[in-house]
């Protein structure tokens, strides 16, 4: 039993030692003493997890944009292929954390939801309306005169560890006024509104319905934010400017926000490339890097010598977070999983999820478990299934089998989206000779759209550090900043922190949760739901 359980303990430890191990080992897996041995071991190492009871200093909640659990799947399987094993067995980094939940991601008029309604319950505690954010669902889709109201407006995570002095920033691949990290500091009713020409296109006034590149630069939220890095310079300055790459702005103010930005005290840094984001100097106190005139490209097609990758954004931004000595929030997104899905191109995405694979292992090295709460989640799933019967080992960007009809399908389709491959007729047609290795291979979708849509299902969640365990179970989506703000304490009422360590009424529960109770109690017309 001991040699089986060494053999097993080597062979994952071993990670990208050659085929010969693999081959070894799949040979042992014909011996149930292997699988006993594995068993026995996964037994052995969640027998040492430990409830950790600390207050978390710090905090990093990554978000993979659009990673359902089969893009986690396929991604793990495609990991271990490139490192040449038959890949069922390989872990993603995050994988390897303690704790494991599920998030329920409906929206308060939305079945499926989009990344600006889950922005608002993963980053400010509430569920709201579709393509709307930091508001609540009182605001409805471009309803400027309801977002304006500041009674509507709620405070996100970011904002509440501002208040209890932390450092904070954003890191995402997407453009920073996107709908996820927009979360962070933005209220708007439409995620659309990124820059002034885009209120102005939906036929508002940008002086009464202010845009969300505004809001970062000038926001209670926004102008305090430690580090920003991602894409999105067009937002920021003029249409009839050029940017740093030569790109036209798209402000119709004639504003420069990056120069205001600058403007707004000492210790800033603006940067626009890698050789920018290496050389930040190490008194810099807030740091704005852009590197894309829009959305970075995505890591097949990036320039490593111009756009840095997702794992050293996070890195600088842990360099220059951690300086601090009350501790960091750091809200981290690779954003660009959700589009390649949108373009059905799956190699794409599986792809970019081991870039944020590649960033979240940054962020546990660089950390310490006993004071820094790691959360990995997604706000949303895709269409993308996994399915068939292929063998064990088989590609799974490759064939899964054959038809009733005698044509090859792929192990990796969508539900939707542009990829259809069918004749005239609607007859499917031979993909024996398509190229499944090109990145931009958009893999077959059975209801035809211009875009693939989203998905319904859950979406995981991981955790270590801090009261991870609190993230267990499944759970609604917005209850993930309120197990923040628990574990880190930070809000303005925080004797929901302070039950942790004793502190709690002669009724036995903290009168925040007392509240959070009661009141629902004192609506009538309304049915509670447990």
């Amino acid at each position: 039993m001991f040699f089986g359980l060494a053999l097993t303990l080597a062979f994952y430890a071993g990670g990208g030692e050659g085929a010969s191990l693999a081959c070894e080992t799949r040979n042992q897996e014909n011996n149930a003493l292997f699988w006993e041995s594995q068993a026995l071991a996964t037994v052995m190492e969640r027998v040492k997890n430990k409830q950790n009871t600390n207050t978390a200093k710090n905090v990093i909640l990554f978000l993979g944009d659009g990673m359902s659990i089969p893009t986690l799947t396929a991604s793990r399987i495609h990991l271990g292929q490139i490192s040449g094993h038959s890949g069922e067995e390989a872990q993603l980094s995050f994988e390897k954390f303690p704790f494991t939940g599920l998030a329920k991601t409906y929206c308060v008029d939305g079945q499926v939801a989009d990344s600006a309604c889950t922005a608002t319950a993963f980053l400010c505690g509430i569920k709201a309306n579709v393509a709307t954010i930091g508001v609540t669902a009182d605001v409805n889709h471009r309803d400027c005169e309801a977002g304006r109201n500041a009674t509507n407006h709620v405070k996100s995570i970011v904002h509440l560890s501002q208040m209890a002095g932390k450092r904070t920033g954003i890191v995402t691949t997407t453009t920073v006024t996107h709908a996820t990290p927009a979360g962070a500091y933005a209220h708007t009713p439409s995620r659309d509104w990124q820059s002034d020409a885009n209120v102005v296109d939906d036929g508002e006034n940008p002086e009464h319905c202010v845009d969300i590149a505004s809001q970062l630069i000038h926001g209670d939220t926004g102008k305090n934010l430690n580090v920003i890095f991602g894409g999105g310079r067009k937002n920021f300055i003029p249409n009839n400017i050029r940017d740093d790459e030569g790109m036209f702005g798209s402000r119709l103010d004639g504003r420069d926000l990056i120069s205001e930005w600058k403007a707004a005290g000492a210790g800033r840094e603006y940067v626009y490339n890698v050789s920018g984001l290496k050389a930040i100097r190490d008194d810099t106190h807030f740091a704005l890097g852009l590197f894309h005139s829009d959305h970075m490209d995505f890591n097949f097609d990036r320039n490593p010598t111009q756009q840095p990758s997702l794992a050293e954004m996070t890195r600088r931004a842990i360099d220059i977070l951690s300086r601090s000595e009350s501790g960091f929030f750091l809200f981290v997104e690779g954003g660009r999983i959700d589009h390649a899905h949108h373009l059905n191109l799956a190699r794409k995405a599986l792809d970019e999820t081991l870039e944020f694979h590649k960033a979240v292992e940054i962020a546990d090295e660089m950390t310490d478990e006993r004071e820094t709460l790691i959360v990995v989640t997604s706000d949303h799933a895709h269409t993308m299934s996994f399915g068939g019967y292929p063998e064990r080992g088989s590609d799974i960007l490759g064939i899964a089998g054959y038809g009733s009809d005698n044509l090859p399908y792929t192990t990796l389709t969508y539900a939707s989206g542009a990829g259809k491959k069918t004749d005239p007729h609607g007859n499917r047609i031979d993909i024996t000779r398509h190229n499944f290795s090109d990145p931009n291979y958009e893999y077959p979708s059975y209801i035809p759209l211009s875009a693939e849509t989203h998905g319904g299902d859950d979406v995981a969640i991981f955790a270590r550090g801090p009261w991870a365990h609190l993230l267990s179970g499944v759970i609604e989506q917005n209850v993930i900043p309120h197990v923040i703000k628990f574990a880190s304490c930070v809000g303005e009422d925080n004797d929901t922190c302070a039950v942790a360590f004793g502190g709690v009424t002669h009724l036995g529960a903290p009168l925040s949760l007392i509240f959070l109770l009661v009141v629902p109690l004192l609506y009538t017309g309304c049915q509670m739901f447990w």
